[in-house]
Protein backbone atom coordinates (compact mmCIF):
# COMPACT_ATOMS: atom_id res chain seq x y z
CA UNK A 1 0.00 0.00 0.00
CA UNK A 2 1.01 3.33 -0.56
CA UNK A 3 2.03 5.68 2.26
CA UNK A 4 0.14 9.19 1.98
CA UNK A 5 0.00 11.89 4.47
CA UNK A 6 -2.97 13.19 5.52
CA UNK A 7 -3.73 16.34 6.52
CA UNK A 8 -6.77 17.65 8.66
CA UNK A 9 -6.72 21.55 9.84
CA UNK A 10 -8.35 24.18 12.55
CA UNK A 11 -7.91 27.48 12.23
CA UNK A 12 -7.23 28.20 15.75
CA UNK A 13 -5.30 31.45 16.56
CA UNK A 14 -2.95 29.26 19.33
CA UNK A 15 -3.05 25.84 17.72
CA UNK A 16 0.44 24.47 16.90
CA UNK A 17 0.91 23.03 13.51
CA UNK A 18 1.87 19.62 13.84
CA UNK A 19 3.00 16.61 12.40
CA UNK A 20 2.01 13.00 13.95
CA UNK A 21 3.96 9.56 12.79
CA UNK A 22 2.94 6.09 14.17
CA UNK A 23 2.79 3.00 12.43
CA UNK A 24 -0.84 1.90 14.32
CA UNK A 25 -3.64 2.72 12.41
CA UNK A 26 -5.72 3.46 15.30
CA UNK A 27 -3.41 6.16 17.01
CA UNK A 28 -3.25 7.98 12.75
CA UNK A 29 -7.30 7.96 12.95
CA UNK A 30 -7.48 9.19 16.69
CA UNK A 31 -5.15 12.06 16.19
CA UNK A 32 -6.89 13.30 12.64
CA UNK A 33 -9.78 13.92 15.04
CA UNK A 34 -8.34 14.60 18.72
CA UNK A 35 -5.73 17.13 17.70
CA UNK A 36 -8.31 19.73 15.78
CA UNK A 37 -10.25 19.53 18.40
CA UNK A 38 -7.40 20.79 20.60
CA UNK A 39 -7.14 23.41 18.08
CA UNK A 40 -3.73 22.12 16.41
CA UNK A 41 -3.08 21.98 12.61
CA UNK A 42 -2.04 18.04 11.74
CA UNK A 43 -0.19 16.17 8.68
CA UNK A 44 -0.84 12.48 10.51
CA UNK A 45 2.04 9.70 8.75
CA UNK A 46 1.95 6.49 8.91
CA UNK A 47 5.65 5.68 9.04
CA UNK A 48 9.34 7.73 9.76
CA UNK A 49 10.24 8.16 5.74
CA UNK A 50 6.79 9.58 5.12
CA UNK A 51 7.27 11.82 8.12
CA UNK A 52 10.65 12.51 7.19
CA UNK A 53 9.34 13.42 3.32
CA UNK A 54 6.30 15.72 4.90
CA UNK A 55 9.08 17.55 7.34
CA UNK A 56 11.43 18.06 3.52
CA UNK A 57 7.87 19.86 2.07
CA UNK A 58 6.60 21.88 5.33
CA UNK A 59 7.72 23.29 8.31
CA UNK A 60 5.98 22.34 11.60
CA UNK A 61 6.35 23.69 15.17
CA UNK A 62 5.83 20.35 16.74
CA UNK A 63 6.43 16.26 15.78
CA UNK A 64 4.99 14.11 17.43
CA UNK A 65 6.10 10.74 16.73
CA UNK A 66 6.38 7.04 17.48
CA UNK A 67 9.66 5.77 18.56
CA UNK A 68 9.20 2.39 16.97
CA UNK A 69 8.49 2.89 13.59
CA UNK A 70 9.60 0.49 10.68
CA UNK A 71 12.04 2.14 8.00
CA UNK A 72 13.10 5.07 10.58
CA UNK A 73 12.97 5.37 13.96
CA UNK A 74 11.54 8.24 16.22
CA UNK A 75 15.03 9.52 16.91
CA UNK A 76 15.77 9.02 13.55
CA UNK A 77 13.18 11.42 12.52
CA UNK A 78 13.57 13.95 15.24
CA UNK A 79 17.08 14.43 13.92
CA UNK A 80 15.81 15.53 10.82
CA UNK A 81 13.46 17.75 12.07
CA UNK A 82 16.37 19.30 13.97
CA UNK A 83 17.88 19.59 11.09
CA UNK A 84 15.47 21.24 8.81
CA UNK A 85 14.07 23.69 11.36
CA UNK A 86 15.72 23.54 14.97
CA UNK A 87 13.07 25.45 16.25
CA UNK A 88 10.59 23.03 15.87
CA UNK A 89 10.01 21.14 19.21
CA UNK A 90 9.50 17.18 18.97
CA UNK A 91 7.52 14.74 21.23
CA UNK A 92 7.87 11.23 21.61
CA UNK A 93 6.16 8.19 22.18
CA UNK A 94 7.25 4.83 23.57
CA UNK A 95 6.43 1.95 25.42
CA UNK A 96 7.16 1.01 28.92
CA UNK A 97 9.93 -0.87 27.45
CA UNK A 98 11.93 1.92 26.14
CA UNK A 99 12.24 4.29 28.52
CA UNK A 100 16.46 4.40 28.33
CA UNK A 101 16.06 4.83 24.56
CA UNK A 102 13.24 7.86 25.46
CA UNK A 103 15.82 9.43 27.75
CA UNK A 104 18.36 9.31 23.98
CA UNK A 105 15.54 10.97 22.41
CA UNK A 106 15.75 13.41 24.78
CA UNK A 107 19.25 14.26 24.12
CA UNK A 108 18.87 14.70 20.49
CA UNK A 109 17.12 17.55 21.57
CA UNK A 110 13.13 16.35 22.48
CA UNK A 111 10.91 18.73 24.28
CA UNK A 112 9.68 15.57 26.19
CA UNK A 113 8.45 11.83 26.39
CA UNK A 114 4.80 10.18 27.03
CA UNK A 115 4.88 6.71 27.65
CA UNK A 116 2.21 4.33 25.66
CA UNK A 117 -0.66 3.82 26.67
CA UNK A 118 -1.30 7.95 27.68
CA UNK A 119 -4.29 9.45 28.03
CA UNK A 120 -5.56 12.71 25.65
CA UNK A 121 -5.56 14.87 28.60
CA UNK A 122 -1.17 14.34 28.63
CA UNK A 123 -0.97 14.92 25.18
CA UNK A 124 -3.11 17.82 25.72
CA UNK A 125 -0.98 18.82 28.34
CA UNK A 126 2.16 18.36 26.98
CA UNK A 127 1.19 20.48 24.07
CA UNK A 128 0.18 23.35 26.16
CA UNK A 129 3.57 23.18 27.46
CA UNK A 130 4.63 23.57 23.62
CA UNK A 131 2.94 26.52 23.35
CA UNK A 132 3.83 28.31 26.03
CA UNK A 133 7.21 28.02 25.38
CA UNK A 134 6.86 29.42 21.57
CA UNK A 135 5.04 31.69 22.90
CA UNK A 136 7.31 33.38 25.23
CA UNK A 137 10.00 32.84 22.67
CA UNK A 138 7.57 35.24 20.36
CA UNK A 139 7.21 37.79 22.52
CA UNK A 140 10.96 38.00 23.03
CA UNK A 141 11.85 38.30 19.06
CA UNK A 142 8.83 41.12 18.93
CA UNK A 143 10.02 42.92 21.93
CA UNK A 144 13.86 42.82 20.99
CA UNK A 145 12.55 44.11 17.20
CA UNK A 146 10.46 46.12 19.13
CA UNK A 147 13.31 48.06 20.79
CA UNK A 148 16.07 47.72 17.70
CA UNK A 149 13.61 50.09 15.76
CA UNK A 150 13.54 52.43 18.65
CA UNK A 151 16.99 52.30 20.04
CA UNK A 152 18.86 50.84 17.22
CA UNK A 153 20.65 47.60 18.20
CA UNK A 154 21.79 47.62 21.87
CA UNK A 155 25.75 48.21 21.54
CA UNK A 156 29.10 48.78 23.47
CA UNK A 157 30.17 51.80 23.42
CA UNK A 158 34.26 53.37 24.48
CA UNK A 159 37.74 53.02 22.48
CA UNK A 160 39.87 53.57 25.52
CA UNK A 161 42.30 50.89 26.11
CA UNK A 162 40.05 49.49 28.92
CA UNK A 163 37.21 49.53 26.38
CA UNK A 164 39.78 47.99 23.98
CA UNK A 165 40.59 44.95 25.88
CA UNK A 166 36.93 44.04 26.89
CA UNK A 167 36.54 43.64 22.82
CA UNK A 168 39.31 42.09 22.82
CA UNK A 169 37.94 39.13 24.95
CA UNK A 170 34.27 39.26 23.34
CA UNK A 171 35.65 38.48 20.22
CA UNK A 172 38.11 35.49 21.92
CA UNK A 173 35.03 34.14 23.51
CA UNK A 174 31.83 34.67 21.77
CA UNK A 175 32.31 31.93 18.95
CA UNK A 176 32.93 29.38 21.49
CA UNK A 177 30.33 27.65 23.82
CA UNK A 178 32.45 28.61 27.13
CA UNK A 179 30.37 29.69 30.35
CA UNK A 180 31.46 33.81 30.86
CA UNK A 181 31.53 35.75 34.46
CA UNK A 182 31.17 39.40 33.65
CA UNK A 183 32.74 41.28 36.45
CA UNK A 184 31.74 44.67 37.28
CA UNK A 185 30.22 47.05 39.66
CA UNK A 186 26.33 48.25 39.13
CA UNK A 187 25.35 50.37 35.83
CA UNK A 188 28.73 49.06 33.75
CA UNK A 189 26.70 47.63 31.36
CA UNK A 190 27.29 43.68 32.11
CA UNK A 191 24.14 42.82 30.09
CA UNK A 192 25.22 44.24 27.09
CA UNK A 193 28.73 42.78 27.30
CA UNK A 194 26.21 39.70 27.99
CA UNK A 195 24.48 40.26 24.34
CA UNK A 196 27.91 41.28 22.68
CA UNK A 197 29.19 37.59 23.54
CA UNK A 198 25.48 35.79 22.12
CA UNK A 199 25.48 37.81 18.83
CA UNK A 200 29.10 37.32 18.23
CA UNK A 201 27.97 33.55 18.60
CA UNK A 202 26.81 30.97 16.91
CA UNK A 203 23.56 30.84 18.81
CA UNK A 204 22.51 34.91 17.47
CA UNK A 205 19.51 33.64 15.90
CA UNK A 206 18.18 32.01 19.00
CA UNK A 207 17.17 33.42 22.14
CA UNK A 208 18.76 35.55 24.70
CA UNK A 209 17.01 35.65 27.89
CA UNK A 210 17.95 37.26 31.18
CA UNK A 211 17.14 37.42 34.90
CA UNK A 212 18.25 39.38 37.77
CA UNK A 213 18.42 36.69 39.88
CA UNK A 214 18.52 39.18 42.68
CA UNK A 215 15.35 40.87 41.61
CA UNK A 216 12.94 37.43 42.42
CA UNK A 217 11.92 35.73 46.18
CA UNK A 218 13.60 33.10 46.90
CA UNK A 219 10.59 31.26 46.70
CA UNK A 220 9.76 32.01 43.06
CA UNK A 221 13.56 31.69 41.93
CA UNK A 222 13.64 27.87 40.89
CA UNK A 223 10.61 27.83 39.60
CA UNK A 224 11.18 31.26 36.74
CA UNK A 225 14.36 28.99 35.80
CA UNK A 226 13.69 25.73 35.35
CA UNK A 227 9.63 25.82 35.49
CA UNK A 228 6.97 23.73 37.58
CA UNK A 229 3.89 21.27 37.17
CA UNK A 230 0.28 22.20 37.61
CA UNK A 231 -0.33 22.04 41.23
CA UNK A 232 3.64 21.59 42.24
CA UNK A 233 2.61 24.67 45.09
CA UNK A 234 -0.21 27.09 46.00
CA UNK A 235 -1.13 29.07 42.59
CA UNK A 236 0.44 26.78 40.08
CA UNK A 237 -2.51 26.81 38.31
CA UNK A 238 -0.93 25.30 35.15
CA UNK A 239 2.36 24.00 33.54
CA UNK A 240 4.84 26.94 33.41
CA UNK A 241 7.75 26.30 31.03
CA UNK A 242 11.61 27.95 32.84
CA UNK A 243 13.57 30.19 31.19
CA UNK A 244 16.20 27.33 30.75
CA UNK A 245 13.71 25.70 28.69
CA UNK A 246 12.65 29.17 26.57
CA UNK A 247 16.57 29.83 26.06
CA UNK A 248 17.20 26.45 24.81
CA UNK A 249 19.30 26.71 21.51
CA UNK A 250 20.45 30.25 22.85
CA UNK A 251 22.09 31.75 25.93
CA UNK A 252 20.81 32.92 29.22
CA UNK A 253 22.26 35.71 30.92
CA UNK A 254 22.31 35.15 35.21
CA UNK A 255 22.82 38.52 36.07
CA UNK A 256 24.03 39.04 39.65
CA UNK A 257 24.58 35.88 40.25
CA UNK A 258 26.43 36.12 43.60
CA UNK A 259 22.62 37.30 45.26
CA UNK A 260 21.45 33.79 44.33
CA UNK A 261 20.55 31.92 46.91
CA UNK A 262 22.51 29.12 48.49
CA UNK A 263 19.86 26.39 48.55
CA UNK A 264 19.87 27.36 44.30
CA UNK A 265 23.14 27.50 43.62
CA UNK A 266 23.28 23.52 43.81
CA UNK A 267 20.64 23.12 41.88
CA UNK A 268 21.99 25.69 39.42
CA UNK A 269 25.98 23.53 39.68
CA UNK A 270 23.72 19.97 38.75
CA UNK A 271 22.12 22.00 35.88
CA UNK A 272 25.96 23.58 34.14
CA UNK A 273 27.15 20.23 34.71
CA UNK A 274 24.34 17.66 33.67
CA UNK A 275 22.80 20.16 31.32
CA UNK A 276 19.08 18.77 32.31
CA UNK A 277 16.78 20.59 34.64
CA UNK A 278 14.18 19.42 36.49
CA UNK A 279 10.85 21.10 36.67
CA UNK A 280 9.34 21.90 40.42
CA UNK A 281 6.81 19.55 41.03
CA UNK A 282 8.16 16.44 38.60
CA UNK A 283 11.05 13.67 39.16
CA UNK A 284 11.66 13.31 35.03
CA UNK A 285 14.52 15.36 33.99
CA UNK A 286 14.61 17.65 30.31
CA UNK A 287 17.57 18.35 28.27
CA UNK A 288 18.21 22.05 27.58
CA UNK A 289 21.25 22.87 25.00
CA UNK A 290 21.91 26.51 26.36
CA UNK A 291 24.76 28.92 26.77
CA UNK A 292 25.13 30.53 30.12
CA UNK A 293 26.88 33.88 30.72
CA UNK A 294 26.63 35.42 34.25
CA UNK A 295 27.31 38.80 36.06
CA UNK A 296 28.40 40.11 39.68
CA UNK A 297 29.23 43.42 41.28
CA UNK A 298 30.40 41.20 44.26
CA UNK A 299 33.54 39.52 44.92
CA UNK A 300 32.90 35.74 44.86
CA UNK A 301 36.09 34.87 45.99
CA UNK A 302 35.31 36.66 49.59
CA UNK A 303 31.63 35.04 49.20
CA UNK A 304 33.28 32.15 48.99
CA UNK A 305 35.01 32.30 51.97
CA UNK A 306 32.41 33.73 53.81
CA UNK A 307 30.42 30.59 52.70
CA UNK A 308 28.28 32.64 51.39
CA UNK A 309 28.78 31.16 47.83
CA UNK A 310 29.98 28.04 46.60
CA UNK A 311 33.88 27.26 45.90
CA UNK A 312 32.42 24.39 42.79
CA UNK A 313 29.64 26.61 41.25
CA UNK A 314 32.33 29.70 41.31
CA UNK A 315 34.89 27.82 39.32
CA UNK A 316 32.05 26.30 36.92
CA UNK A 317 30.78 29.56 35.92
CA UNK A 318 34.27 31.43 36.00
CA UNK A 319 35.50 29.17 32.97
CA UNK A 320 36.17 32.62 30.93
CA UNK A 321 36.54 36.10 33.12
CA UNK A 322 35.39 39.62 31.36
CA UNK A 323 36.17 42.78 33.62
CA UNK A 324 34.00 45.62 32.76
CA UNK A 325 36.05 48.70 34.17
CA UNK A 326 33.99 51.32 35.80
CA UNK A 327 33.26 55.05 34.51
CA UNK A 328 35.65 56.88 35.95
CA UNK A 329 38.12 54.39 34.64
CA UNK A 330 37.31 55.51 30.80
CA UNK A 331 36.58 59.60 30.97
CA UNK A 332 37.72 59.80 27.15
CA UNK A 333 34.35 57.48 26.90
CA UNK A 334 31.97 59.76 28.19
CA UNK A 335 31.29 62.47 25.04
CA UNK A 336 30.57 59.10 22.97
CA UNK A 337 28.78 57.80 25.26
CA UNK A 338 26.47 61.27 26.43
CA UNK A 339 26.54 61.44 22.59
CA UNK A 340 24.49 58.43 21.96
CA UNK A 341 22.45 58.92 25.04
CA UNK A 342 21.11 61.85 23.94
CA UNK A 343 20.05 60.55 20.69
CA UNK A 344 18.34 57.84 22.52
CA UNK A 345 16.57 60.40 25.07
CA UNK A 346 15.96 62.83 22.49
CA UNK A 347 12.38 64.39 23.36
CA UNK A 348 9.86 63.67 20.12
CA UNK A 349 8.43 66.38 17.86
CA UNK A 350 11.07 69.58 19.13
CA UNK A 351 12.27 69.21 15.89
CA UNK A 352 16.20 69.75 16.63
CA UNK A 353 19.24 67.27 17.73
CA UNK A 354 20.43 68.36 20.96
CA UNK A 355 24.35 68.64 21.42
CA UNK A 356 26.72 69.59 24.41
CA UNK A 357 28.63 72.51 25.34
CA UNK A 358 32.15 72.44 26.32
CA UNK A 359 31.09 73.22 29.81
CA UNK A 360 28.20 70.40 29.79
CA UNK A 361 31.24 67.73 28.78
CA UNK A 362 33.83 69.40 30.90
CA UNK A 363 31.29 68.51 34.07
CA UNK A 364 30.18 65.44 33.01
CA UNK A 365 34.38 64.32 32.86
CA UNK A 366 34.93 66.02 36.57
CA UNK A 367 32.30 63.61 37.96
CA UNK A 368 33.08 60.59 39.99
CA UNK A 369 30.18 58.92 38.27
CA UNK A 370 29.45 56.10 41.35
CA UNK A 371 26.45 55.16 39.44
CA UNK A 372 28.74 54.65 36.13
CA UNK A 373 26.93 54.42 32.97
CA UNK A 374 23.20 54.15 34.54
CA UNK A 375 23.37 57.37 36.25
CA UNK A 376 25.11 58.94 33.43
CA UNK A 377 22.12 58.21 31.36
CA UNK A 378 19.89 59.36 33.97
CA UNK A 379 21.67 62.24 33.77
CA UNK A 380 21.54 62.91 30.25
CA UNK A 381 17.42 62.40 30.27
CA UNK A 382 17.20 65.11 33.09
CA UNK A 383 19.26 67.39 30.94
CA UNK A 384 17.19 66.35 27.56
CA UNK A 385 13.81 67.31 29.39
CA UNK A 386 15.29 70.82 30.96
CA UNK A 387 16.76 71.94 27.40
CA UNK A 388 14.25 73.56 25.32
CA UNK A 389 16.53 74.30 22.42
CA UNK A 390 19.82 74.63 21.29
CA UNK A 391 22.76 72.95 23.08
CA UNK A 392 22.74 71.50 26.73
CA UNK A 393 24.62 73.50 29.39
CA UNK A 394 25.95 72.59 32.85
CA UNK A 395 22.89 74.31 34.27
CA UNK A 396 20.27 71.51 32.89
CA UNK A 397 22.76 69.02 34.55
CA UNK A 398 20.85 67.50 37.95
CA UNK A 399 20.80 69.80 40.61
CA UNK A 400 22.70 67.93 43.62
CA UNK A 401 25.09 67.65 40.43
CA UNK A 402 25.78 70.81 39.75
CA UNK A 403 25.78 71.33 43.35
CA UNK A 404 28.83 69.37 43.78
CA UNK A 405 30.74 70.37 40.27
CA UNK A 406 30.46 73.93 41.69
CA UNK A 407 31.70 72.60 45.35
CA UNK A 408 34.90 70.67 44.25
CA UNK A 409 35.70 72.93 41.50
CA UNK A 410 35.13 76.35 41.71
CA UNK A 411 35.75 76.80 45.20
CA UNK A 412 38.57 74.66 45.41
CA UNK A 413 40.34 76.54 42.78
CA UNK A 414 39.83 79.86 44.68
CA UNK A 415 41.20 78.78 47.53
CA UNK A 416 41.34 76.52 50.72
CA UNK A 417 38.18 74.99 51.99
CA UNK A 418 36.36 76.09 54.97
CA UNK A 419 35.14 73.27 57.25
CA UNK A 420 31.46 74.28 55.60
CA UNK A 421 32.95 73.57 52.31
CA UNK A 422 34.14 70.35 53.42
CA UNK A 423 31.03 69.04 55.27
CA UNK A 424 29.42 69.75 51.88
CA UNK A 425 32.10 68.28 50.04
CA UNK A 426 31.26 64.67 52.25
CA UNK A 427 27.10 65.90 51.78
CA UNK A 428 27.82 65.52 47.64
CA UNK A 429 29.88 62.63 46.94
CA UNK A 430 27.03 60.77 49.70
CA UNK A 431 24.50 61.92 47.64
CA UNK A 432 26.44 61.04 44.43
CA UNK A 433 27.11 57.33 45.48
CA UNK A 434 23.48 56.87 46.14
CA UNK A 435 22.31 58.59 42.92
CA UNK A 436 20.79 61.43 44.81
CA UNK A 437 18.83 59.45 47.25
CA UNK A 438 18.69 61.45 50.50
CA UNK A 439 17.79 58.58 52.96
CA UNK A 440 20.45 56.62 52.05
CA UNK A 441 22.64 59.34 51.66
CA UNK A 442 21.51 60.65 55.54
CA UNK A 443 21.66 56.60 56.83
CA UNK A 444 25.46 56.51 55.34
CA UNK A 445 26.32 60.02 57.32
CA UNK A 446 24.97 59.03 60.16
CA UNK A 447 22.66 62.11 60.05
CA UNK A 448 18.72 62.29 60.40
CA UNK A 449 17.12 63.75 56.99
CA UNK A 450 16.03 66.35 58.43
CA UNK A 451 19.33 67.47 59.31
CA UNK A 452 20.75 66.89 55.44
CA UNK A 453 17.35 68.69 54.31
CA UNK A 454 18.76 71.83 56.58
CA UNK A 455 22.06 71.68 55.47
CA UNK A 456 21.62 71.42 51.74
CA UNK A 457 19.03 74.17 52.25
CA UNK A 458 21.77 76.52 54.03
CA UNK A 459 23.20 76.24 51.07
CA UNK A 460 20.67 76.92 48.58
CA UNK A 461 20.18 79.69 50.36
CA UNK A 462 23.70 80.98 50.51
CA UNK A 463 23.97 80.56 46.59
CA UNK A 464 21.15 82.69 46.31
CA UNK A 465 22.49 85.49 48.29
CA UNK A 466 25.82 85.11 46.76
Amino acid sequence: MKNEATNSSNDGPQGLSMLFADDERSLQELMKLELPRMGHRVTVCPDGLTAVAALEKDSFDCVLVDLDMPGMNGIEVIAKAKQLSPSTEAIVLTGKSSADTAIAALRHGAFDYLTKPCKLVEIEALLRRVQDKRELTNKYYALMHRLHSIEGAPRLIGDTPAMKQVHTMIAKVAPTDSTVLILGETGTGKELVARAVHDGSTRTAKPFVAINCGALPESLIESELFGHAKGSFTGADDHRVGLFEVASGGTIFLDEIGELPKSMQAKLLRVLESREIRRVGENKTVTVDVRVVCATHRNLEDMVADEEFREDLMYRINTFEIHLPPLRDRVDDISELAAHLLRRFRPGGKGFDHDLSTEAVDALKAHVWPGNVRELANVIEHATILCDSGPIGAEHLPQHFNRRQLTTGAKTQLGPMTLRDLEMEAIHQSLDRHTGNKPKAAEELGISLKTLYNKLNQVGTMDKSA
